[in-house]
């Protein structure tokens, strides 16, 4: 008979031995004591990368820079003719520059436009995009931008200096003192990996299941018949075909089919359009929203897209000295009152229906 003793149990040494969730700490890149301090995003090809590959991630920042730019904008008769000047490296137009610089600012943290003016009267004549990895930001101890260097970081030398007045910078969610942007990339990119992972997991194993990829277990010693076996089921998997067996020469146990990770890749997906900032039903996925959620989902990305028209119309003028004010996209708003107005049941309602009270039975 077996004996217990509880005398005998123990624990484990779970607080010391499990780690717990942290986050690593981060420091401001801000200006130092030197006279100056320098500035390039070396993971810009990383974050290009992404932005290339992951279908969800280029186009919500394509929509939020359409959705900016995209109609177009108003400005005087004077300026107008300067802006419809602007051809960039030959193709280009002044909005599809603008749409292409926001596009940069999201995946970089800053992008940059070099500035091509008149040397007698310094009107503007054009404006090019500039790969952002090839310049470098230059400021003073004070933290103030003094000049950009087009960079040849191969050789780590400047091939020209470039003034203030010879570059336009747009810089996305600066913070504090920093002497540069954040990409959007950086927050979102655990969960484009686990997403995109998820997704790659599935695809292998619903591939090979159909094909009917099993564990065998093979009554055969001879090395050449069983080589003969290997091909002849690989073959079979490969055309989709029933592989026939005699009697007693393998075993073919029953595997439970994958667990389907449908749930978890959907809330990837919802927590990645979080994460980025521009909602799923902007992009055209409506099949699972209902019509109140979509407006809502509307509504918030309207001080989204706003706030950056807001911000690029001021960095235009800021820095082109260019008044301009882009079209703002159909807004729900004003609909959604009308409606609210038009709701007959909420019509009716009496104070003391709305107002919490206790009752009491004699």
């Amino acid at each position: 008979m077996v004996e217990y003793d509880v005398g005998q149990t123990t624990t484990t040494d779970m607080t010391n031995e499990v780690d717990d969730f942290s986050v690593s700490s981060e420091n401001i890149d801000e200006a130092g004591s030197d006279k100056e301090t320098y500035w390039t995003n070396q993971d810009f090809n990383e974050y290009l990368g992404y932005y290339d590959t992951i279908p969800e991630l280029k186009k919500s920042i394509d929509a939020l820079s359409y959705w900016t730019s995209g109609r177009g904008f108003e400005t005087d008769p004077q300026k107008q003719l300067i802006t419809e000047r602007i051809i960039g490296w030959g193709e280009d137009s002044f909005q599809s520059i603008m749409e292409n610089m926001l596009v940069v600012k999201k995946v970089n943290g800053d992008s940059f436009a070099e500035i091509i003016r008149d040397k007698e009267s310094g009107d503007i004549l054009n404006l090019k995009p500039l790969n952002p990895l090839r310049v470098r930001i230059v400021v003073n101890n004070q933290g103030i931008i003094i000049r950009y260097d087009e960079w040849d970081a191969k050789n780590k030398k400047v091939i020209r200096p470039l003034t203030t007045e010879q570059v336009f910078h747009l810089s996305n969610d600066r913070t504090a003192n920093q002497i540069h942007g954040t990409s959007v990339i950086k927050a979102c990119k655990w969960v484009i990996d686990a997403r995109n992972e998820a997704m790659a997991d599935w695809r292998r194993i619903l591939h090979r299941n159909l094909a009917g990829v099993r564990i065998i277990e093979v009554d055969e010693e001879d090395d050449a018949k069983l080589a003969i076996m290997t091909t002849r089921w690989a073959t079979a998997i490969n055309k989709g075909e029933v592989m026939i067996l005699p009697k007693g020469t393998a075993g073919i146990p029953n595997i439970p089919p994958p667990v389907n990770p449908e749930n978890w890749i959907r809330y990837l997906e919802n927590f990645f359009y979080q994460s980025v900032g521009v909602p799923k039903i902007i992009l055209g996925g409506s099949a699972e929203f209902t019509e109140a959620g979509a407006k809502i989902g509307y509504l918030t990305f309207e001080q989204v897209y706003m706030t950056e028209q807001r911000l690029l119309e001021s960095d235009i003028w800021n820095q082109l000295g260019i008044k301009l004010k882009f079209e703002r996209p159909v807004s729900l708003k004003e609909n959604m009152n009308e409606n609210q107005e038009k709701n007959a049941g909420q019509t009716g309602i009496q104070p003391n229906e709305v107002q919490a009270k206790t009752t009491r039975s004699e």
